[in-house]
């Protein structure tokens, strides 16, 4: 048996076997506070392992769009919340509301190699905003009965220094959180944060009861954010076990997909394929690019409609362009999968085909938000 010579510092138990070798090994490994056992065998949480946070493994965080890069529904535009109105969904899978004055929200720049936060500019008379994300169940049913840490970039300028988190499950009915003025959630625990001007990363445990199982809401809150003060966030975390790791950044097109499971924004620019089955109709069929939650709830950005008569969308037969006809969600559709939709708004023939064009700007909303 050869010598074995272990550098570095360990807080865990190394049990090590090498094969007979002449001279002496030596083995450096790095810190740790794990657990290496031999044979390669994969230490578990039961075994008093640290894979749930040690930072480098992806996936870890069941909060969507928490480092607000996606933003299909204002591309970066500012968005003005109502007073004491409904939810307002802002960047992609996040959730605005405000009482005593309207307030605007924003996706913008971060700094160094943070791409993007989300920012509220407040206004005079606010007394309260808001920002939300609710966790479907089939991404937080394993979270019940466990600990989990939260953690945020936070900043607030000038005289506000309190964001409140609080933690909710779904109180009955998985993935039905309620209204803002008639919420059906369980408060599993609160806390606060003393934040400065200086952008800073917060982070506190939760001990989720073994209740929850019916999808998790995490809201933050700050008070007055009256004219002049603005309220960041960014790389929000939400993880199983009782410390905070480093921000889990997943490749664009993956942190998209997820998006779109609860909400698609679709504008085809004359790309889409039309059919015309009978005499003064035109048919058209938006394949959803994930399967969605569920079936989703279809407007039209153009006329906040229920996609019945939607305008801004012109059927092209051949070389006719038809002007603004009106476009309708058809009885056979949507699913979770497409939504089918057609205008008999002016005069082609059978068998014709062609395409849709969509005016600049002009889009059709998926929702299947919870």
């Amino acid at each position: 048996m050869a010598d074995i010579v272990v550098n570095g510092n360990t807080s865990g138990a190394v049990t090590l076997s090498a094969p007979a070798v002449s001279g002496s090994t030596t083995l450096t490994l790095p810190a740790t506070s794990g657990t290496i056992l031999q044979s390669g065998t994969v230490v578990t949480e039961a075994q008093g392992g640290t894979d749930t946070t040690t930072g480098y493994y992806g996936f870890k965080n069941r909060i969507i769009n928490g480092a607000m890069t996606t933003d299909q529904r204002n591309a970066g535009a500012s968005q003005t919340f109502t007073a004491g109105g409904a939810l307002a969904y802002a960047v992609d899978r996040w959730y605005g509301y405000c009482t005593g004055a309207n307030v605007t929200g924003q996706q913008v720049a971060g700094t160094g190699a943070i791409q993007n936060r989300y920012r509220f500019t407040g206004a005079a008379s606010v007394t309260a905003v808001g920002f939300a994300q609710r966790i479907e169940q089939k991404n937080s049913y394993d979270l019940a009965g466990s600990t989990c840490t939260l953690s945020a970039d936070l900043t607030i300028s000038a005289t506000l220094t309190t964001v409140t988190w609080t933690a909710y499950y779904a109180t009955t009915t998985a993935d039905t959180f309620g209204s803002l003025a008639s919420p059906t959630v369980t408060q599993i625990a609160t806390g606060t944060f003393t934040v400065s001007a200086t952008v800073t990363n917060f982070s506190a445990n939760i001990s989720v009861p073994a209740a929850a199982t019916t999808g998790i809401q995490i809201l933050f809150t700050v008070g007055a954010l009256t004219a002049g003060l603005t309220w960041t966030v960014g790389n929000v975390q939400l993880e199983k076990g009782s410390t905070a790791t480093s921000f889990d950044y997943r490749p664009y097109p993956t942190e998209l997909a997820l998006c779109q499971r609860y909400f698609f924004a679709w504008n085809a620019q004359g790309s889409s394929t039309a059919v015309a089955p009978s005499t003064n109709e035109v048919d058209l069929t938006c394949w959803f690019p994930v399967t969605m939650r569920v079936i989703p709830t279809i407007t039209n950005n153009a006329t906040a409609g229920s996609g019945s008569g939607v305008t801004g969308i012109n059927p092209y037969i051949g070389s006719a362009l038809s002007t603004r006809a009106g476009v309708t969600l058809a009885s056979n559709g949507p699913s979770t999968q497409h939504a089918n939709f057609y205008s008999t708004a002016f005069t082609v023939t059978a068998g014709q085909a062609g395409n849709w064009n969509f005016n600049s700007g002009v889009y059709l909303y998926m929702s299947a938000e919870l």
